[in-house]
């Protein structure tokens, strides 16, 4: 069981050293998990008739930045204890039964994410990249073809996007970053040596560090700016990473076109360019 997944037994452990509104919001979260992960810090507050404030300094005694790191990291806890029986792939299944079983279980994970997200931390990432327009993605494996895919996206937007998957050529990239640099690092686990590694470089430069994680209580997320999470489980067959993969992609998507909508002159000029040059490249 990862740190991600302890939310709940992180509270029944302490119960009894909580102060009388911790009490309170402890024992909320242990009879409403599932409820919980749908509700705003607001929501809570104002249900325990308690200051928003109270309920963050007890996310923060749990270990967390914040009720939203404690929360998602609660709903991949909720997640995985729900027995899901049609992502189970069974060795006589069919071939088209495997397909079926693999296309609801990506559905199932951008369904689940996106519920957890978070729409302060999605408005300060836009503004961000509106704010700078230079933009570098980090990741490896899977995780790297999600940075390329949002390379991808955003140069088409005009933004000048950059994306590396080598662990040398991210330290090289990350040390050459400054305070008008907005960094995005993509990690399943969150655990990554090499991300982490440029990440320590990026921040030491003064980069806006964003993460793009399935764990909130990963060394990842602990250490960015603002962090945007996946939700996806496992099966006997398919790594949760595969799924939430599906669910990173997303996420770049949302971001490209919450940027498109808020930049819609000088993104719609970009797209223009774009397509004229490229008109060139067809018959």
């Amino acid at each position: 069981m990862t740190e991600a997944q302890q939310v709940l037994n992180l509270i029944r452990g302490s119960l009894t050293l909580y102060s009388e509104k911790e009490q309170r919001i402890a024992k909320y979260i242990l009879e409403n998990p599932q409820l919980i992960i749908h509700k705003t810090i607001n929501q809570v507050a104002e249900d325990l008739d308690i200051a928003e404030a109270t309920v963050f300094r007890f996310c923060k005694r749990l270990g967390f930045k914040g009720f939203q790191a404690m929360k998602i990291a609660l709903a991949s806890e909720v997640v995985e204890t729900i027995e899901d029986v049609h992502e189970e792939i069974n060795e006589d299944d069919s071939p088209i039964e495997v397909t079926s079983k693999v296309f609801q279980s990506n559905i199932r994970a951008m369904e689940r994410t996106r519920e957890i997200q978070n729409e302060e931390a999605i408005k300060t990432v836009v503004d961000k990249l509106s704010t700078y327009k230079n933009v570098y993605f980090y990741g490896s494996g899977g995780s790297g073809v999600v940075a390329q895919d949002a390379q991808h996206k955003f140069i088409r937007l005009g933004i000048h996007a950059h994306a590396y998957t080598d662990s040398h050529m991210q330290l090289m990239s990350a040390a050459q970053l400054d305070e008008n640099s907005i960094t995005f690092f993509i990690s399943h686990s969150g655990s990554n040596i090499d991300i982490l590694d440029a990440l320590e470089v990026a921040k030491e430069k003064g980069a806006f560090t964003v993460a793009i994680t399935n764990y909130a209580k990963s060394p990842l997320s602990k250490a960015v700016d603002v962090a945007l999470y996946t939700l996806s489980n496992e099966t006997e067959y398919r790594t949760e990473a595969l799924s939430s993969r599906i669910a990173e992609l997303s996420i770049i998507d949302a971001l490209h076109v919450n940027y498109h909508m808020q930049n819609l002159n000088d993104a719609k000029h970009a797209v223009d360019e774009m397509r004229r040059v490229i008109s060139k490249k067809r018959l």
